[in-house]
């Protein structure tokens, strides 16, 4: 089963459309299980509480029938391994990296574990970050030097880069557009932070399937490379 990852801003039943493959998949599993309607895990660990969650399930239920699985969490606390057993499809929510990776971290071999069952991943914004083997967090700075926009009164800190899920290789940053840190990805690469990345722009889905990629939405996927006289950048935009 694929990798589905959103650059995020795709929160409203309008953008059905983008979580529509993944609804799909899980759709597809659910009836190879005995099952009418995919049990999706929907885990939301955002400061903004149970809301956040209902937001996805709403974006979901508008995708095709869905049977949610919730788990909230405002961050700090690490999730049951009851949060993701027993389930057609995993979808992870945006919030604050840091607290999505920490709180996700007890659960990441039985992430790894379901996905490679053929279990459909969806990731949207903080939930893709933390998709990749080296997970990016939320830094502004590398060796101290600001690599993207801040707050000039307020510096940023510096980026750091932990232990992912690890079910796709290269980094994975959201936003990227809206958010000007292609600059950040270029940066992290060129120092070797990093080995490659790919930038998702906002209502932008990313689906990886067996090393396959495809790319659908209103923006662009954002490539970075090593290269030899620094990082190399190239885009697919979405049909």
């Amino acid at each position: 089963m694929s990798v589905h990852l959103l650059g995020g801003g795709a929160l409203e039943p309008t953008d059905a459309p983008l979580y529509a493959p993944f609804v799909a998949e899980a759709t597809a599993l659910a009836h190879a299980n005995g099952r009418k309607t995919p049990r999706i895990a929907v885990v939301s660990i955002h400061p903004g509480g149970p809301e956040r969650a209902e937001v996805l399930v709403r974006v979901l239920s508008a995708a095709g029938p869905i049977e949610a699985q919730v788990t909230s969490s405002l961050g700090g606390e690490a999730l049951p391994l009851a949060a993701v057993t027993n389930v057609d499809g995993i979808v992870i929510g945006g919030g604050i990296v840091e607290d999505v990776r920490a709180g996700l971290a007890p659960l990441f071999d039985e992430l790894r574990g379901k996905v490679g069952e053929g279990v459909p991943y969806l990731g949207v914004s903080a939930g893709a970050m933390v998709a990749a083997r080296h997970a990016l967090g939320g830094g502004t700075r590398i060796g101290g030097r600001p690599v993207c926009p801040e707050d000039p009164d307020d510096p940023g800190p510096e980026l750091e880069v932990q232990d992912g899920i690890g079910l796709i290789e290269p980094s994975i940053d959201v936003h990227v557009a809206q958010r000007g840190t292609l600059s950040r990805l270029a940066a992290a690469v060129e120092s070797g932070l990093i080995g490659g990345a790919l930038g998702i722009d906002e209502r932008t889905l990313l689906v990886i399937d067996d090393g396959r990629q495809s790319v659908s939405g209103s923006g662009s996927v954002w490539q970075v490379q090593q290269g030899d006289g620094g990082a190399l950048i190239s885009t697919t935009r979405a049909r």
